[in-house]
């Protein structure tokens, strides 16, 4: 394990100047990131904590209600794609992924991901709260594209909507404007991403781990996995344990954000790697309880004693556009075969041969990948 932190990007400059050398220096950074790490700190100056506080103690009133009363929220026949997802119902597609099985086996024994290796479902509850703008044509995949449920409690109704609206506006807009430098950084138009992904079913998905049945060190909460959309975006959680693996050193990163300041995190997704041809390969990470799980626990107990004990994860996913024709762009894909000869990868090298990305609909990449995690018949 490393104590490596993540590059910090400053979304501020960007926004107060797009086209001055300080921004595109900060585009290139961006870029740059995405590629060796997967993942980078977002600062920006418009995110409230006080609206992450809000959005986690709505998210834990929520999951602290009967299961009886949430499994009213749940949609299987929509793929869980909006409502509930309760415990043990997804599983790390890791576990049984053969490509992914042999990144874990060219780790370092030392750095590599708690053992998934029994495939169990993780012990995760979910909530997918559908963003998106309704796009000005047919979709051929309304099922990715359905309304939003709200629960059913007077006490959550009250406050849901506009507390879920607030805080999942604030990481869209910043994801969203980190598109645009990232965009910017790997030598494409401003748009290129954004406007991909304008009408995409972006998915704020706070994800509730119950630590009173899993508190105990190296239970496994989230599983070694890739996400499936295009950027994710985490605001602070209250509990430590999210773990992430730099593609360009193979070693294990906790993250930790700043002590203060107005950080996000963000993660590349496979939509993005499937774009970039492989430049930018999606980022593996793992949620579990550890040490600092324990310590935040304690805490947690100590001083606000009459609060539910779950850890929420603050998660928006930014997709594509669902009709979106994926297909890698062609100067991103000859700059991923050149990193490839160079050996920048996840390990110490790349033996593998080179990922095949067949052109698809967005929508056709998101089925593809419900289906491997058991979300999907």
């Amino acid at each position: 394990m490393t104590d490596a932190t993540l590059p910090i990007i400053h979304l501020d400059v960007f926004l107060a100047s797009p086209d001055s050398q300080d921004a595109l220096n900060e585009c290139k950074k961006a870029a740059d990131a995405l590629i060796t790490f997967g993942a980078l700190l977002l600062h920006d100056s418009r995110v409230s904590e006080e609206d992450n506080s809000a959005f986690l103690d709505l998210i834990e009133d929520y999951f602290a209600q009967p299961e009886e009363t949430l499994k009213r929220d749940e949609r299987p026949e929509l793929s869980y794609q909006i409502g509930v997802t309760l415990e043990n119902t997804e599983k790390p597609k890791c576990a049984v992924d053969e490509p992914c099985l042999k990144v874990i086996a060219r780790l370092d024994p030392a750095e590599r991901p708690l053992d998934i290796s029994a495939h169990s479902p993780d012990p995760k509850c979910r909530f997918f709260w559908k963003m998106s703008e309704r796009p000005p044509y047919e979709t051929n995949y309304p099922g990715l594209n359905a309304p939003n449920v709200v629960p059913e409690s007077e006490f959550l109704r009250e406050r849901w909507t506009q507390i879920m609206e607030k805080w999942g506006t604030s990481m869209k807009t910043a994801v969203g404007n980190l598109s645009e430098m990232a965009s910017v950084g790997l030598g494409l138009p401003r748009e290129t991403f954004q406007d991909a992904g304008r009408y995409g079913p972006h998915l704020l998905a706070p994800t509730a781990s119950d630590l009173e049945k899993y508190g105990e060190k190296d239970t496994i909460l989230a599983g070694f996995h890739t996400d499936l959309n295009f950027l994710t975006i985490h605001g602070r959680s209250r509990y430590p344990g999210l773990n992430i693996w730099a593609r360009n050193t193979g070693k294990r990163i906790p993250v930790k954000f700043p002590p203060t300041g107005r950080c996000l995190l963000v993660q590349a997704g496979k939509q993005l790697e499937h774009l970039s041809g492989g430049l930018v390969k999606a980022g593996y990470h793992e949620v579990v309880v550890n040490d600092a799980t324990l310590q935040a626990i304690e805490r947690r107990k100590l001083e606000n004693p009459n609060r539910p004990l779950i850890r929420i994860s603050s998660t928006f996913f930014w997709h594509l556009s669902s009709d979106y024709d994926l297909a890698p762009i062609p100067a991103l894909q000859e700059r991923a075969r050149s990193l490839r000869a160079d050996t920048i990868n996840l390990g110490k090298t790349d033996l593998e041969e080179d990922t095949v990305y067949e052109p698809m609909k967005v929508g056709q990449q998101v089925i593809n990948e419900l289906r491997h995690i058991a979300l999907m018949a």
